[in-house]
This record gives structure tokens, sequence and C-alpha cells, in this order.
């Protein structure tokens, strides 16, 4: 038919069942298990488990460093973002694809890493250490190591918005008398806030379930409140008797919070595609 719209992928069920397929096998299904195990629980039982000391600790640890490092990229992000759009500088491709080195870098190299640096003899450790800071086995050592895998969110959710953001709207907010502090807060973060609303949830979500980064800086310890809610969830699975049941009721409480994070991002990324058109 002279009106039908030639695709490049033939077949709309061809397509959609491999798409459906793939979803299904990669994530409904392991998805569907969590529940499935966690479901064997009662209600109380359930309850309970999430209730104890050591797991209630775990979840204020995991999400009140997430937030904290989250809100440090959010700052950070923004800066670097802005850099790497708005100046020309040697080396600045070079630092553009060291943004997505916490992508590419095992999380567990990275945690080794990081805890190796951060410690009472290493070279940023010794600094903190004479502040009278303790980076690594404390939160401190958490929230860095958060930011480390949450920083190429934030980057990588605010460049498309700066590069399609006109430089003329600073110059009339200039030419019209307004200080540099106001063009900020009242010209440029308006257009970069739901962005920088998306970096934020992303890197919250990422840095709540982080498992390998943060477990050899944490310390783990339940005296000190350094354990997070992913090491509960493998103690469960390497204790002597295996706790499935257990591990899959914590890590529902972990999708709950994600799947509500996501579905926010979501939210901001419609309500901002609304406002651009319109």
């Amino acid at each position: 038919m002279a009106g039908k719209k030639q695709r490049v992928l033939p077949g709309f069920g061809m397509t959609m069942g491999i798409t459906v397929a793939m979803l299904s096998l990669l994530i409904l299904i392991p998805l569907a298990s969590i529940l499935t195990y966690s479901f064997r629980l009662s209600l109380s039982e359930f309850w309970e488990l999430i209730a104890r000391p050591n797991v209630r600790q775990a979840f204020l640890t995991s999400t009140g460093c997430a937030f904290l490092a989250a809100v440090i990229n959010c700052v950070f992000g923004l800066n670097l973002a802005w850099i790497l759009v708005r100046y020309d500088f040697p080396g600045r491709r070079l630092m553009d694809a060291m943004i997505e080195l916490p992508f590419a870098l095992p999380t567990s190299v990275a945690g080794i890493t990081l805890s190796r640096m951060y410690s009472d003899q290493g070279v940023l450790g010794q600094f903190l250490q004479k502040m009278g800071i303790k980076a690594s086995y404390s939160k401190v050592g958490i929230v860095i190591a958060m930011v480390f895998i949450g920083i190429p969110f934030v980057v990588r959710a605010l460049q498309p918005v700066l590069e399609k953001l006109p430089e003329s709207l600073e110059e009339a907010s200039e030419m019209l008398g307004a200080s540099r502090m106001y063009t900020f807060r009242r010209v440029i973060l308006p257009e970069l806030t739901p962005a920088l609303l998306t970096g934020f949830g992303l890197a919250l979500a990422r840095g709540i379930g982080e498992y390998g980064s943060v477990i050899y800086i944490s310390g783990n310890s339940e005296k000190a409140g350094t354990q997070v809610v992913s090491y509960i969830i493998m103690q469960k699975l390497n204790s002597g008797s295996v706790d499935y049941e257990g591990a899959a009721a914590i890590a529902l409480v972990l999708l709950v919070v994600s799947f509500v994070l996501l579905l926010l991002v979501s939210i901001v990324q419609i309500a901002a595609g609304r406002r651009t058109k319109g």
C-alpha cells in the first residue's frame, strides 16, 4: 500500500515476539522469582524479618548514604557537565570519556581501590585522617563509593539539555542587568531541573542497591552501622543454611523502592517532554 510506512526490521509480529521473549527471560521471570520466594513467608514473618535491627539499620544506611551521594552528584555533576559542554580545552574529550569509567570498571575493583586510597595509610585517607575524618570502614567511605558509581548518571542526563540550551538566554539576562546568580537560578536552573531530577533519581536507585563498590570500603560492621542492604542479602545466601526466602523478601523491598524511584523519573521525563512540546 502506498500510504504504509516501510520499516527497517520486517514484521511487527516477529520483532514484538523477540522483544517480549527477551524481556520475559531477562527481566520479568527473574523478578517473578523474587515474588515467588518472598511470598513463601507469611505477612508476620515478612514484617518480623524487615523489622530486625540489623536489617532496619542496613536500609537506613543504604538509603541515607545513597541520598547524600546523589545530592553531591547533582552539585558536582552539574558543574562537570557545564564545563564539558560550554568550554573547549585540551583534554576535554578524554575527560568526557572518563565519565563512563564507573560503568566500565568492575565495581569490586573500584571498591578495593577506593578502600585502599581512603584507608588510614592511603594517599587520600592520610590527608582526611589529619582532619579527623575516617573514610574507609565508615559511612563516609560508603558515600564516596556511591558518588563514584553515581556521577555518570547525572552528567549524562544533563549534557543533552545543556547542549540544546541556547547561550542567548544567558546573554539576554546579562544585558537586562541580572546578576550571575539570578541568571542561574531563574533562567538556567528551571531548564535543567527535569534532567537534574532524572540523574538524581537514577543515581539514588543505583546507590541503594550497590554492592561491589561499597562492600570493601564500608567495613560491614553491624555495631558501626556500616552494613548495607545488599550485604545483608549476601549474608543470607552465603550462610550455612541458605535462606532464599529471607533474601528474596529483603530484595523485594529494594525492588519496590527502585520501581518507585524509576516511576518518578519517568513521570518527570514525561512532564518535561510535554513542557518542551508546549
